[in-house]
C-alpha cells in the first residue's frame, strides 16, 4: 500500500477509497478494521466492514483478537499492538503483531517512579521496522522521594509559575531502550480531551483544551525530531462556541484532520491540515439520513473516525450495555451496522497483513 502512495498524488488518493481498499484487502490478505476493546474481561475484537446488513458479534466479520488477560493501551495503524497487564501505571509492556500468529517481545521497564497518564505508539519505518512509544506522566503523581531536598522547591516553583510538567519517556525500537526526554511543560490551564491520540504524518497528536482562553488546540510530537509543537484550530472551531457541538481530531487520507459535529443541524464539517500547515475545509456531510435510519434522537456519545476517504466509522457509546458501530459511506449513503457487544471503551484502526515481522533488532536478540 505504501509503495502505491508514493507513485503519484492520484495513486495516493486512490488508496484511501473504500473500493480500492476492499480489492487490495482481498488480493493481499490484508486485514482492515477496528480493534474494539471491552472494559470488562477485557476482550478485544477486530470489526471489519461486513457484506450483510446486521451481522452479530459472533459473525465471521467480528474476530476474536487477543488473549483476554492483556489490555491494549496503544496500537499503530500498521498492526502493531502495545499491551499491558494494567490499564493505568505499571511497567510491564508487551508489543506484538497479532495477525501473524507469532509471539511478541517484552519491553524493558520504564521509570517505575512515574505513573503513566498517556501512552502512544507510532511506526516510523516498516522495512526494517522501527517504532517509538511515547509515555507521558503527570509530575504531580510522582512517587515521593523523601531523600530529595528539591521536591518542595520544585512544587512551589510550579505553583508560582502557573506551570504543569509532564515527564516524557520515549522507547525507540532501534536502541531497544527507554530514555527520559525533557519534560513537556504546559500552563495549568491545558488539559487533554478524552479522545484517542492520532498517529499521522510521522507524528502523534492530541486534542487539548485551554480553559483560560476557552479554546481547543492540538499538541503534536514529531517522531523523528522528538520535538513538541502546538497547532491552533481554524478560527471557526477554536473556541467552545456551541456547547452541544462535538470536535474531534482524526486521520483523513494520511493527513491530520478535524471533525466538527453539530447536534442541532446534524451537519458534520471535515477539515484537513495541508502541507503548508493551513486548515482547509474538505467536506460538509449531512447526517440527517443517518440519524433518521439509526438514531432518531441524536446521541451525544458518538465517536468518529475515517475508515476510508468516503466512509465514516462511528461508534455509539451512549448505552454501555449495547454498543453499536456503523460504517457510513457519505457519498453513496450505504450504511453497515454491527453490534459490537458491551462496555466497549476504545477502537483502534488496523490495516495490516499476516506476514511475520522482526520487532527487536538482531543485536538485542539473545
Amino acid at each position: 500500500m505504501k509503495k502505491c502512495r508514493v507513485l503519484s498524488k492520484e495513486c495516493n488518493d486512490l488508496t484511501y477509497e473504500s473500493s480500492f481498499m476492499r480489492l487490495h484487502s482481498a488480493r493481499t490478505s490484508t486485514m482492515v478494521g477496528y480493534l474494539l476493546q471491552s472494559s470488562r474481561v477485557p476482550t478485544q475484537y477486530l470489526v471489519s466492514i461486513a457484506d450483510s446488513v446486521k451481522p452479530t458479534a459472533y459473525s465471521p466479520y467480528v474476530t476474536y483478537f487477543l488473549h483476554h488477560r492483556f489490555r491494549v493501551v496503544a496500537a499503530a495503524n500498521e498492526g502493531l499492538v502495545l499491551c499491558s497487564l494494567s490499564k493505568f501505571g505499571g511497567d510491564s509492556f508487551y508489543v506484538y503483531k497479532p495477525t501473524c500468529n507469532e509471539g511478541g517481545e517484552v519491553l524493558p521497564p520504564p521509570n517505575p517512579r512515574f505513573w503513566r497518564t498517556k501512552i502512544s505508539m507510532l511506526v516510523l519505518r516498516s522495512n526494517p521496522l522501527r517504532f517509538k512509544i511515547v509515555r507521558l506522566s503527570d509530575s504531580k503523581d510522582d512517587a515521593v522521594d523523601l531523600d530529595s531536598k528539591y521536591s518542595d522547591e520544585e512544587d512551589n516553583f510550579n505553583v508560582l509559575s502557573n506551570e504543569k510538567s509532564w515527564h516524557c519517556e520515549i522507547f525507540d525500537s532501534k536502541s531497544w531502550e527507554w530514555k527520559q526526554s525533557d519534560d513537556l511543560k504546559l500552563t495549568c490551564h491545558y488539559s487533554f480531551m478524552n479522545t484517542q491520540e492520532v498517529s499521522v504524518c510521522g507524528g502523534l497528536h492530541w486534542l487539548m483544551f485551554n480553559d483560560q482562553q476557552d479554546k481547543y488546540t492540538i499538541l503534536s510530537f514529531d517522531g523523528d525530531k522528538e520535538e513538541w509543537t502546538m497547532t491552533s484550530l481554524p478560527d471557526s472551531l477554536g473556541r467552545k462556541t456551541h456547547r452541544d457541538d462535538q470536535i474531534a481530531h482524526v486521520s483523513c487520507e494520511g493527513k491530520l484532520g478535524l471533525i466538527n459535529h453539530s447536534y442541532e443541524t446534524k451537519m458534520l464539517d471535515v477539515w484537513i491540515l495541508n502541507h503548508e500547515k493551513i486548515w482547509v475545509k474538505k467536506h460538509t456531510i449531512n447526517l440527517k439520513s443517518f440519524n433518521e435510519k439509526v438514531l432518531p434522537s441524536p446521541s451525544p456519545f458518538l465517536s468518529f473516525s475515517f475508515y476510508s476517504a468516503d466512509t465514516l466509522f462511528m461508534m455509539d457509546l451512549g448505552c454501555k450495555y449495547s454498543v453499536w458501530v456503523y460504517y457510513y459511506n457519505f457519498k453513496t449513503g450505504e450504511l453497515k451496522e454491527i453490534y459490537a457487544g458491551k462496555f466497549i471503551e476504545s477502537a483502534y484502526f488496523i490495516q495490516t497483513d499476516s506476514e511475520p515481522v522482526q520487532l527487536k533488532p538482531e543485536q538485542y536478540i539473545y
